[in-house]
């Protein structure tokens, strides 16, 4: 089961004043902040706690607030707000000492103007409508990434905005926190799985590294008959099992294995810190069989994984599940297959070999509809039949998302898609899939895809929206290419090409 990433991490609420308005007045502002902050942190739609901090009316004051969230591990990022008028000046040093994502909420304590009886009194006190806008041009002239919200803070928009933003946020402390381990290397001779490690570790901060896969078979063959026992009990109890995989079926030795596999992964794991892992059907060792049912069920509790060596995508999908988790849905390895070219019903059927995840069923399995765990020949590999679990995805609202290394940058691009049921059953297709309608179209997603130059293997999350991609894009500094339901293949190239010149001229030559 996935341990809550929420949990102990914190959001420091930080508000901007100065003492030229005077103890009573600052008070208030204490007051009002307080009570927004209060109100943040009871939302649902926020699982980050937010923490209210002293109001800021100096420099020094500021400086060492930011530095010490900076130093504070557990802190996943600040939400900023002139209450009054906190001249920008003073943010200069703390600003460039700033670590941590930032959100600039653009609000005020009352929702309505008091027309009746407003004064001067009230105008100084709740001016946060120029405050902030000073405070906007020192973050843009320094150069300062953030999300800005605007709105009250008693309206779901706002709170549902901040709470996408507060999981971007996350999803960031977890890739400066994440390690990858890869068993084995890339399939060879191809291109896009390939990437810059370190380059990936200075962006990221996720750590990559490779260890044998006999290393990993060692530990298969260590795993308990005990061990074994209990994971096929719960496959038993959870899952509908093909006979032949049952105790006393012909294939049963088959599912003891994939059990051994997975309690070997997932042990390798835990001892080494890391959330995410690779494989590769080129580089088996002395495995029996292509990792399936033990991939599935780790990414389900929340692990990251990328086939073929593609460490990009483990990365992302552990991201994913950060980013996503307590929302309804999943996040999984996705890869695109075959088309659907008929004109008028054009769709996508995305699968791979094995290892898709089960939490894209989670609709399915709640309604009592349980993944079905099959043995099939693989037909590459050179190993015994695989055992892996077999599903349709749920219909609805999922985002296709892919990391392309470029040479001098890497890339994030995105796709807004439905997940639509198969036009018909799919009953000798055995591997789990999911079928959808790409935004806005498939001709033109494909080819701004194509053009893009996005990865063939992507993470398709049905938990996110696009929006917290874009945050998690903001906060990482690196290029999101978004392909929804306004794209145009002109207007797509165009802004590639745009994107390049950008790109280029901030890293600098």
């Amino acid at each position: 089961m996935m341990q809550n990433p929420f949990t102990d991490r914190e959001i420091w609420f930080l508000t901007g004043s100065q003492g030229l308005y005077g103890p009573e007045t600052l008070d208030q502002v204490a007051e009002q902040s307080r009570v927004i902050a209060e109100r943040l942190d009871a939302s649902d739609d926020i699982p980050v706690k937010i923490v209210w901090k002293q109001v800021l009316t100096d420099s020094d004051n500021i400086l060492s607030t930011i530095l010490e969230a900076g130093a504070r591990d557990n802190i996943v990022g600040v939400i900023t707000w002139m209450h009054t008028f906190s001249p920008a000046k003073m943010w200069i040093r703390g600003l460039k000492a700033l670590r941590k994502p930032l959100l600039h909420l653009h609000t005020q304590a009352d929702e309505q103007i008091p027309w009746s009886s407003i004064d001067m009194d009230f105008m100084n006190l709740n001016q946060a409508a120029h405050g902030d806008r000073e405070f906007g041009y020192l973050l843009t002239r320094l150069g300062i990434p953030r999300v800005s919200v605007v709105g009250h803070t008693s309206e779901q928009r706002v709170t549902a905005r901040i709470g996408g933003w507060s999981r971007a946020a996350t999803g960031w402390y977890e890739a400066q926190h994440l390690k990858m381990v890869r068993f084995g290397d890339n399939m060879r001779n191809v291109a896009v799985t390939e990437g810059d490690k370190t380059e990936g570790e200075i962006r990221f901060g996720t750590s990559v590294d490779t260890w044998s896969v006999n290393e990993l078979a060692a530990a298969v063959d260590t795993v308990s008959e005990e061990t074994v026992d209990t994971l096929v009990a719960e496959y038993t109890e959870l899952y509908d099992v093909d006979p032949a995989l049952l105790p006393g079926g012909d294939r049963h030795d088959s599912l003891r294995y994939a059990a051994r596999q997975e309690a070997a992964i997932r042990g390798f794991l835990e001892a080494e810190g890391a959330y995410a892992f690779t494989d590769t059907f080129e580089d088996l060792g002395e495995l029996r069989q292509l990792p399936g049912l033990a991939v599935q069920r780790l990414m389900a509790d929340g692990y990251g994984f990328g086939a073929e060596g593609d460490w990009k995508t483990g990365v992302l999908i552990r991201i994913a599940k950060v980013m996503g988790y307590g929302l309804p849905g999943g996040a999984s390895l996705m890869e695109d297959y075959s088309y659907n070219l008929t004109a008028g019903n054009e769709k996508i059927l995305g699968a791979h070999m094995l290892e898709i995840c089960p939490t894209l069923a989670s609709q399915a399995t709640e309604q009592g509809k349980k993944p079905s765990l099959e043995i099939h020949p693989l037909g590459i590999g050179d190993r015994e039949d695989p055992v892996s679990l077999v599903f349709d995805t749920d219909p609805g609202d999922a985002v296709v998302v892919a990391l392309s290394d470029l040479r001098d940058r890497f890339r994030l691009t995105a796709n807004v898609v439905k997940v639509v049921e198969p036009d018909q059953p799919l009953p000798n297709l055995p591997v789990a899939r999911a079928v959808w309608e790409p935004a806005p179209s498939l001709a033109t997603s494909a080819a701004c895809w194509l053009a893009a130059g996005a990865a063939h293997h992507t993470v398709m999350s049905t938990a996110l929206d696009v929006e917290t991609w874009r945050d998690f894009a903001r906060i990482s500094e690196v290029e999101l290419a978004v392909i929804d339901e306004d794209t145009t293949v002109d207007r797509f190239e165009d802004s590639l090409r745009w994107n390049a010149v950008y790109q280029r001229v901030a890293q600098g030559f």
